[in-house]
């Protein structure tokens, strides 16, 4: 069955409490203060059976201009609000607040109604539904019935409560298939229960024994229990009121304004794109860097608000903004927020978010206004591409993309497949992603990095591997790079042959004259099984250019030859023969000592010491004090 959640919002005394009392029979005012008073303060909850057999949840926020805050806290989960004027003193100054604060919102569906009728006579009150009209002209309540009542005489009540029925038909559901949503508004313990936390569950549901989180301090907790309208149930559902039961947390490590949710389904931030929408009537211009107030679900965050495509906002306009915040916290994109100015505490308009996890941008940078306004409007497709072209340098995976726009990974799943079928990104492996505008940014750079490489080192087959990663990928250690190179090498961009890559159309072409030094060398290096010589000394031995020997020299390394240090080169056959007679010797005494090994290749110290440290390093030995074990 559908969910709804009702409102009211209205100047303080204009009998929005006892409306709901006339409406539901329950009383919404719980501290003693606002009984004493008369006012509300907090926000007060409970429900009503409707006609149809819909159980309605109430909200009733308070109407005095100081506690417009917890106002605001109760206005995100509204579905349907009650416009609330009194007919003895008609529109008010929080009457209009609200109003503006209920359509920044995008509150879709509403209903006016005029309170103690029964204090005035028809013709007053005819004076006072005409200045309504006139005061909600353009607003979204512009064609929504006015229903006069009076709450103490019950007169209008049954009238009003077959409207907001008939309401509540053409409300649409909440989306129960999405993360889990909760901003928390109330924290309290129960003896015997322990923490117990209530919302409006704007989306999803979550059920007993779910493990959820606290956002953004991203504390894991577990679902003990659930209430809805006093009634345990096993599952919650988007647009109930609920109250929950957590284990694994603490009533002082929680606060009102943060947000129960599903796990890893979204990510906290510091920085908001949005849209900024600025009311008609502000008192004075917003400037770059103001200083200003967000208000989202139940949450209060300071703010410098960048403008990005303006000098200043004027009454009216739209611009594009970067919030800058002043503390951590956790939005999604085309969420909407209220904005109010640092001080005086005055609404100045609405925005709705773009970019949760933006970079930091400049000023009047013509791509990124572009890139903002194309996104406003984008649907989840165009919000995961560009969330995969902007993350593509660390090989995102799908968990994270679906936690950067809070959508569930199954769906992710079912986008990037569509994304991929496009051409516009790259699923490599089962789980990572690359856009394909950073592909074919990194085949450019590694196509010119190997082409400047072959250019200056002809005569060797590739540049390692390892070489090759470190700088087209520092610091970065996906495996998604092993891929990816595949990648290039099924394109026939490169070609891999053991730890070397080069260009596909690369081939190493030796001259005769190159010939003749590879083998001279070879013959050098293998005469000097192990003493051999240092390379000026060969240099000075053999008739070739310095630059040829050089080049052939350079070839051979990683192939032919083994650079053991900077001093010391051996042949391979060289090197594979001292390692088998280690092996052997390790294999019948247990260990080796560096004397014992400079003996078997009766060499001198120098040459000994130099092997066997290449083979720690290879872990084919181990030194444990004085002698070397097998690894």
């Amino acid at each position: 069955m559908k969910n709804v959640i009702i409102g009211t919002a209205g100047h303080i005394d204009h009998g929005k409490t006892t409306l709901i009392r006339a409406l539901t029979g329950h009383e919404t005012d719980r501290l003693g203060e606002e009984k004493k008073r008369g006012i509300s303060i907090q926000l007060g909850f409970t429900y009503f059976d409707l006609p149809s057999g819909r159980r309605a949840g109430i909200i009733d926020v308070p109407g005095h201009e100081r506690f417009v805050r917890n106002m605001l806290t109760g206005v995100g989960g509204m579905d349907i609000v009650m416009l609330v004027i009194a007919a003895d003193e008609g529109v008010m100054p929080q009457t209009k607040e609200h109003l503006d604060i209920l359509s920044l919102l995008k509150i879709k569906k509403g209903i006016i109604v005029i309170t103690k009728s029964a204090s005035v006579d028809e013709e007053w009150l005819e004076l006072v539904k005409e200045d309504i009209r006139g005061k909600v002209e353009g607003t979204f309540l512009e064609n929504s019935e006015i229903v006069a009542v009076d709450s103490i005489e019950g007169t209008g009540i049954d009238e009003l409560i077959n409207k907001i029925d008939k309401l509540t038909e053409e409300t649409g559901s909440r989306d129960i298939n999405a993360p889990a949503r909760m901003p928390i508004d109330r924290i309290f313990t129960i003896v015997g229960f322990g923490t117990v936390v209530t919302g409006t569950l704007t989306e999803g549901k979550i059920s007993v024994e779910d493990i959820l989180e606290i956002l953004p301090q991203q504390v894991k907790v577990r679902i003990r229990n659930i209430q809805v309208h006093g009634q345990s149930v096993g599952t919650a559902y988007a647009g109930q009121r609920v109250a929950i039961n957590l284990a694994n947390v603490k009533l002082e490590d929680i606060e009102r304004g943060q947000v129960l949710a599903q796990t890893d389904s979204m990510e906290p931030t510091m920085m908001i794109d949005a849209k900024l929408n600025l009311l008609k009537d502000i008192p004075r211009d917003i400037k770059n860097r103001d200083r200003v107030r967000i208000y989202h679900g139940a949450t209060e965050v300071l703010a410098r608000a960048t403008l990005l495509d303006k000098e200043e906002g004027k009454a009216g306009e739209s611009i594009y903004v970067q919030f800058r915040l002043e503390e951590i916290t956790t939005v999604k994109k085309a969420d909407h927020l209220v904005v109010r100015y640092y001080s005086p505490m005055q609404t100045l308009g609405g925005a709705i978010v773009i970019d949760a996890n933006p970079k930091k941008h400049n000023r009047f940078d013509e791509n990124v206004v572009r890139d903002l306004a194309a996104r406003e409007q984008g649907g989840p497709e165009e919000i995961i591409e560009k969330q995969i072209d902007i993350h593509s340098k660390v090989f995102p995976n799908l968990s994270f993309i679906a936690k950067l726009t809070a959508q569930q990974l199954n769906d992710i799943k079912s986008l990037v497949s569509d994304l991929a079928n496009k051409n516009k990104v790259l699923v490599l492996g089962n789980d990572n992603v690359i856009h394909r505008n950073y592909y074919e940014n990194i085949k450019e750079q590694l196509i010119n990095l190997l082409a400047a490489y072959h250019e200056s080192n002809p005569l060797k087959s590739g540049m390692l591997k390892e070489e090759v990663r470190s700088r087209l990928f520092p610091g970065n250690k996906s495996r998604s790079i092993d891929i990816l190179m595949d990648v290039f090498v099924k394109n026939k961009i490169v070609k891999i042959e053991d730890k070397f890559i080069s260009l596909y159309d690369f081939e190493v072409k030796f001259s005769s004259i190159h010939k003749k030094i590879q083998e001279r060398l070879e013959h050098i290096y293998l005469q000097e099984q192990y003493a051999t010589p240092k390379f000026e000394d060969i240099v000075n031995t053999i008739e070739f250019e310095r630059n040829d020997i050089e080049q052939v020299f350079n070839s051979m390394l990683g192939n032919t030859l083994i650079r053991l240090n900077q001093e010391v080169v051996f042949h391979v056959k060289s090197y594979e023969d001292a390692k088998a007679k280690l092996i052997d010797y390790i294999n019948k005494n247990g260990n080796i000592t560096l004397s014992q090994f400079r003996d078997i290749l009766n060499t001198s110290r120098k040459y000994a010491v130099a092997l066997l440290e290449y083979f720690d390093n290879e872990k084919i030995t181990k030194r444990v004090g004085e002698e070397r074990i097998l690894y």
